[in-house]
């Protein structure tokens, strides 16, 4: 029941220009499974789709080469306390017009929803949430105040459940001890019986069960009662049954024993009791460790100033974070944080960045640096003209970025919600069963077996342990990645990381540094090393490319005049050429030379002695003659090496994929022990060789540097951008990199074997919980071994449950990433 048998949607579509495109998209609308109509108007840049799936419909369209107008909105949904809540109100989401898919999660308490923009509001989607029992209200991204509100909301709630356990446990406590107590001492029943009387006991007692049921306990009814009567009973209906049936039978046996078989008038009031004072007790502690959950996200909202000290005509103002705009100039002083991203304008300083990028040392800024908000001014004082502030900034990114992760879903989640979509119906027919069972076939009388069997049924049942054993633990992880610099922007990146083969790194900025220098230039017989490099540099001053711009700074630093260069041609992942001073200038690798026809053979001795000390050579040719043999060489990041062996220590196989040739990226690889090189790549060949490298290997990762190796990062199987800093807005990339060291990529890959084993370990704790309890509650060991688990018992161990496994994806937070000696 995911949607109406017959959905209508009305898409607006961009991308289409002509009759062609119109059609192509009509026939892919067309193919997909439950669609009966499909009309797109081109004018318009509308389709008409009925029936059929409306993810399926929107996957269709994006397949064709189009885009379909979809928006994201995120809701918090409050109310929800068990798996059964999350598929309850996911279904309702789902069967609003215009919503092309909802995903809910229990553990952030949002539900991130995709909707054809313009066919349905935020209001429409939260009277859905609320006709399914529920609470919603949208969140946006520029609400600063959110994170706060939010930590007071489950502040409170956890105040609120404190006291409820403590009002609940003052009033269970007579009852509790004198049953204990009866069992230990037994004359204390007695004892009672003829100083207080029996009738006058049970008296209390119901006074007392009753104050505890809808007293601290009247919050399962508000919930559990109305899910009831909407026959989607959820586990709050589960503790309000199993404590009602205690209760009330023991409520008859009191005030109308005449009503009970002979001999069936015993009371279960302390059993009553106890488990919503147990079940109470639990939810504390859960609500208490889920706090800790979301600590990651409160530690970086927290590093957002508050204010901002503005200059105004000359005058510093306070100003509220809300009012500052980007252009305006910000006054700096030491120890203070950046309340904005910025650019310094004058001054200079020393920023510490470690809690943005995970870089230890503080970072040197003067005019014309980038700033991050939220970073630290150590020392200095300096003046920096804010550029993003509110939704924009970097910081508000982040915190974006992590909670979309959290509220993802992995593959695995998906059986769990179709199996807690039918445990509270199920767990309900096992205890009627049981009911009937003992009543038919138990000891006379069996009235009371019966009762005692089929409410520990549904009392020990806990779907909400396996609706957070998974959502949980990701939300711990990310929550600590992002603490160490590393940004997974979605959930399953945990889950495909988990699996990889093959991490392939690109060598130039990854590798290496991104900062290449001349070491070598030997010219050929004839030509003069000044004027071959003035002229090199000359060509090479209209290239961005690394090493062309180590090409020119060699000329300026020996103070060499770069004549100003004419029909300037460069070929990507070969070379560059013009006309300097009327000459023909060529500078490139020995593929181009080939190209433009040019003999270079007499420099191979050369080459290879280069290319074997792991340097880059590069040719220079002059009016189509060889004029010289140049090398760069790019020095290696210092944690390169450590972080390669961090791999290799992990089981996995490193590739490095380079367009040098192949003697330079052996004479690396066989310096920091790479596997495998992949060679002379052009730009556009670096998909092909991950390809090749899956073909062989099996999954791989790539790791660049996000900017020119985009197209990469998206082929590969997890696509790791490093290196980022201030850019996260890396959207060909699974996991950002905030710092450049390459020993996060292990500590990445680490994280996530480690998260998905936590994720194991609690789904089999939620299943195997409930697979090996349910049964002797239902009192299939009594005629075997005599043995019966109490209402009480079985409370004592739901409540145990979900603290476990909450507790369990604590554990996470302690991950260390793992560093040689110094």
């Amino acid at each position: 029941m995911a949607h109406p048998a017959q959905s209508i949607l009305d898409i607006p579509i961009t991308g289409m220009t002509c009759a062609g495109c119109a059609g192509r998209v009509e026939r892919a609308l067309k193919a997909v499974p439950g669609v009966t109509t499909a009309n797109v108007n081109l004018a318009t840049e509308r389709a008409h789709v009925e029936g059929g799936e409306p993810a399926a419909v929107a996957a269709a369209i994006r397949q064709a080469g189009y885009a379909p107008a979809i928006r994201k909105l995120t809701l918090e949904v409050t109310g929800m306390t068990c798996a059964g809540c999350v598929g309850r109100v996911e279904r309702a989401l789902q069967a609003v017009p215009g919503v092309t898919s909802a995903s809910v999660n229990l553990a952030t308490g949002r539900a991130e929803v995709e909707i054809v923009a313009g066919a349905v509001d935020a209001a429409a989607l939260a009277a859905a949430v609320a006709a399914a029992g529920y609470k919603a209200a949208p969140v946006t991204a520029s609400d600063t105040t959110r994170p706060d509100r939010e930590q007071a909301a489950r502040e409170a709630e956890t105040a609120a459940l404190g006291r409820s356990v403590l009002l609940a446990a003052v009033a269970t406590a007579p009852l509790f001890l004198l049953e204990m107590g009866g069992h230990i001492f037994p004359g204390l029943h007695h004892w009672v019986g003829t100083t207080i009387g029996d009738r006058a006991w049970r008296m209390v007692s119901l006074v007392l069960a009753t104050f505890v049921l809808f007293g601290p306990g009247l919050r399962f009814y508000r919930i559990g009662v109305p899910n009831l009567l909407r026959l989607a009973p959820d586990m709050n209906s589960l503790v309000v049954l199993g404590a009602s049936a205690a209760w009330a039978y023991s409520g008859v046996a009191t005030l109308a024993p005449g009503l009970m078989p002979a001999g069936a008038d015993e009371v279960y009031f302390e059993a009553a009791a106890v488990i919503v004072t147990l079940i109470l007790l639990g939810r504390w502690f859960e609500a208490r460790a889920r706090g800790r959950t979301s600590q990651a996200i409160r530690r970086l909202v927290k590093l957002q100033a508050k204010t901002a000290r503005v200059v105004r005509d000359g005058s510093e103002v306070e100003t509220p974070i809300e009012a500052v705009q980007s252009g305006d100039m910000i006054a700096m002083r030491p120890g203070e944080r950046l309340p904005t991203d910025g650019e310094v304008v004058s001054g200079s300083s020393f920023v510490d960045e470690s809690m943005i990028t995970g870089e230890p040392a503080p970072v040197e800024k003067a005019a014309g640096a980038r700033l991050v908000g939220g970073t630290l001014n150590t020392t200095g004082a300096f003046t920096y003209r804010a550029t993003s502030v509110g939704a924009d900034s970097v910081l508000a990114r982040i915190v974006r970025m992590v909670e979309e992760a959290q509220g993802s879903k992995l593959p695995i989640q998906a059986l769990v919600d179709r199996v807690t979509m039918w445990f509270v119906p199920a767990v309900m027919a096992v205890a009627a069963a049981t009911f009937v069972g003992w009543l038919a076939f138990g000891p006379a009388p069996a009235i009371g077996p019966a009762l005692v069997h089929a409410v520990a049924v549904l009392i020990i049942a806990c779907p909400c342990a396996m609706g957070l054993a998974t959502p949980t633990s990701i939300m711990v992880a990310t929550g600590r990645a992002a603490e160490l610099g590393i940004l997974f922007r979605q959930g399953d990146a945990l889950h495909a990381l988990r699996d990889v083969k093959l991490v392939a790194l690109d060598k130039t900025g990854t590798l290496t540094l991104g900062h290449p220098a001349l070491t070598d230039i030997e010219v050929a017989p004839g030509f003069d090393e000044a004027e071959v490099l003035s002229l090199v540099a000359s060509v090479e001053r209209s290239s961005e490319h690394p090493i062309a711009r180590a090409l020119v700074g060699a000329a300026e630093a020996r103070g060499l005049a770069i004549p100003q260069a004419e029909r300037f041609e460069a070929v990507a992942g070969f070379g560059a050429s013009a006309e300097v001073k009327g000459r023909r200038v060529a500078v490139g690798a020995d593929r181009f030379m080939a190209k433009l026809g040019i003999d270079v053979s007499a420099l191979d001795a050369a080459r290879t002695r280069l290319a074997e000390a792991a340097r880059t050579p590069l040719y220079a040719a002059i009016d189509g003659r060889p004029a010289a043999i140049l090398a760069v060489a790019d020095p290696l990041r210092p944690t390169t090496a450590e972080a390669i062996r961090s791999l290799r220590g992990l089981g996995l196989k490193v590739a490095m994929i380079t367009g040098d040739n192949r003697r330079t990226g052996e004479a690396i690889a066989a310096e920091l022990g790479i596997d495998e090189v992949v060679a002379e790549v052009l730009p556009e060949g670096k998909v092909a060789a991950l390809k090749e490298l899956a073909a062989r290997h099996g999954r791989v990762a790539f790791v660049g540097d996000g900017i020119n190796d985009a197209p990469a990062l998206a082929a590969a199987d997890v696509g790791i951008a490093i290196g980022t800093g201030t850019d996260v807005a890396i959207e060909s990339a699974e996991v950002v990199l905030m710092s450049s060291d390459l020993r996060a990529v292990a500590d990445a890959v680490r994280l996530s074997r480690a998260t998905l084993r936590n994720i194991g370990e609690n789904l089999g704790w939620a299943f195997g919980y409930n697979v090996l309890l349910i049964p002797p509650a239902a009192g299939v060991l009594t005629p075997v071994l005599g043995w019966t688990l109490s209402p009480m018992l079985a409370a004592a161990a739901m409540a145990l449950s979900s603290v476990s496994v909450v507790a369990n994806a604590l554990r996470l937070r302690r991950f260390q990433p793992q560093r040689s000696p110094a």
